[in-house]
């Protein structure tokens, strides 16, 4: 059975998936830089332009992958749109058509651009200037997908609405799930020094990551009620429609979320603050990294589930009220 009514759209929810996660990785990678490990890497500035380099490594692969499976989902975009079989979409004609003259080739195309932007900001990393761009382009690519779903389609002041909501989320999932990425690396490189440098750079990250995600949690809670009453509208939608069931399993997957950040910010975080070589501080260390690779898990279920909503009709326009 069925129960979300995704049909055939495997190839698409599971390149989309690949390329929310690809994006999130990009950016969150760059947010993490910027206002995560910079500000600390006073405590041990050796670890800091390790786990730096290895960030700056992850924004290039969140990058490549970004235009890869972007480029892919393009090329099933095209066979959706024209309605002919994959070889038979697969001319200059239809590419061209699907680039120039709709909606998701327009973005496609502002989001390369920016992409080639962020590329040219990596290479010049050692640039203060170079980093700021890069950061900006970065959310923009992430923002952008706003542009090429329901957010984009949904007409009116609502639709204005929409965009603003679901480009905070976009760029608020980024930097939460794609910051996760890097701050698993740091804490699992203190892990295995035992110097007191490190164990207070560690205990530096951890606390102001903790702030960021909780500035993304409370952004993610605020704009998901609002596409919520967009694309769902009432509680009988939500539980009677493929859509709504489906949204329902990512609110669980995200409380999970909540459930293993809570525990790293108000459990964890605050041992880490032991004298280095401390055994209960190695066990925080330990737990919080594990903590962080669960909530990476979980967020890729999300964004296999947010590639999953993108191909479904909104349960609003399918319940009469």
């Amino acid at each position: 059975m069925d129960w979300f009514g995704t049909g055939g759209n495997g190839p698409l929810i599971a390149v989309r998936a690949i390329h929310f996660a690809a994006t999130a990785l990009m950016a969150g990678s760059l947010v993490f830089r910027s206002l995560v490990m910079k500000p600390v890497s006073r405590f041990d500035p050796a670890a800091a332009r390790s786990v730096g380099t290895q960030t700056l490594h992850l924004a290039w692969i969140g990058l490549a992958i970004t235009l890869l499976s972007g480029a892919i989902w393009l090329l099933l975009q095209a066979v959706s749109m024209s309605g002919l079989p994959f070889a038979e979409a697969m001319t200059p004609d239809v590419l061209s058509t699907v680039l120039s003259q709709t909606q998701f080739g327009m973005v496609a195309d502002i989001r390369f651009a920016l992409a080639i932007v962020l590329a040219a900001c990596l290479a010049c990393h050692r640039s203060a200037l170079a980093d700021a761009f890069a950061l900006a382009a970065a959310l923009g690519v992430s923002a952008a997908i706003a542009w090429t779903g329901h957010a984009g389609a949904t007409l009116g002041e609502g639709g204005n609405l929409h965009l603003v909501a679901d480009t905070m989320h976009l760029v608020a999932a980024s930097a939460w799930i794609g910051g996760l990425v890097p701050l698993v690396l740091l804490l699992a490189a203190a892990g295995r020094r035992p110097e007191v440098a490190s164990a207070a750079l560690a205990h530096a990250a951890a606390q102001r990551f903790s702030t960021l995600g909780i500035v993304s949690v409370a952004t993610l809670s605020a704009t998901g009620i609002v596409n919520a009453w967009i694309l769902v509208g009432s509680f009988h939608a939500l539980v009677v429609t493929g859509y709504g069931r489906l949204l329902i399993l990512k609110l669980v997957a995200f409380a999970i979320m909540l459930v293993f950040a809570a525990v790293n910010r108000f459990g964890l975080t605050p041992r880490l603050a032991a004298p280095a070589g401390n055994d209960a501080r190695l066990d925080a260390l330990h737990k919080l990294t594990r903590n962080s690779g669960i909530e990476i898990a979980l967020g890729f279920v999300i964004f296999v589930m947010v590639g999953m909503l993108g191909t479904l009709h909104p349960a609003v326009h399918l319940v009469v009220r």
